[in-house]
């Protein structure tokens, strides 16, 4: 955040960010909101905040840094691009006013741009990488919810856990 002291409400600037994997490739910094004060604008403070946000990432190893704004946001895109992202495509109608947006991306490391990214649904199930829940043989019919029901997961080492209780009184009634 950017304050002055002087003001009733201090705060003039912010700045909003995180990293995590993107689908199982790069390490993905995201910008996700900067704002200014209108009166404070041009005085290199929303410069400073994304270079914060930008820096913070760095440390952390981030890959890329990608960011949204509006196409008609003439100021974000050259202070962006100043700062060295590349607009990576037009989103069509992606805000909920209708105006569309480019995603802008920073690549910080050598060879990111080219890194295959897995085909996962970011909205569906985690990918499997083993089983699930592990499958102790030696533990009877009470080890899975319905036994009998499929064979298949059983014999592929997947089967559902136990259900969890309903209630604290350990009898799963309410």
């Amino acid at each position: 955040m950017a304050m002055d002291d002087s003001l009733a409400d201090p705060m003039v600037g912010v700045v909003v960010s995180k990293l995590e994997p993107h689908r199982g490739g790069p390490l993905r910094g995201y910008i996700a909101m900067l704002a200014t004060r209108e009166e404070y604008r041009g005085r290199g403070i929303a410069t400073k905040l994304a270079r914060i946000a930008i820096d913070a990432m760095i440390e952390r190893e981030a890959d890329e840094i990608v960011l949204e704004t509006e196409t008609t946001n003439t100021a974000a895109i050259k202070l962006y691009e100043r700062l060295g992202f590349l607009r990576s495509k037009r989103l069509h109608r992606y805000y909920l006013n209708g105006n569309s947006a480019y995603r802008l991306v920073l690549y910080l490391k050598e060879g990111v741009g080219s890194m295959r990214t897995s085909n996962v649904d970011p909205y569906g199930p985690p990918p499997m990488s083993g089983p699930l829940y592990p499958v102790d043989a030696n533990a009877g019919p009470s080890a899975n919810v319905n036994v009998n029901a499929n064979a298949n997961a059983r014999a592929e080492g997947l089967a559902a856990p136990e259900p969890a209780l309903l209630h604290e009184n350990g009898k799963g009634v309410w």
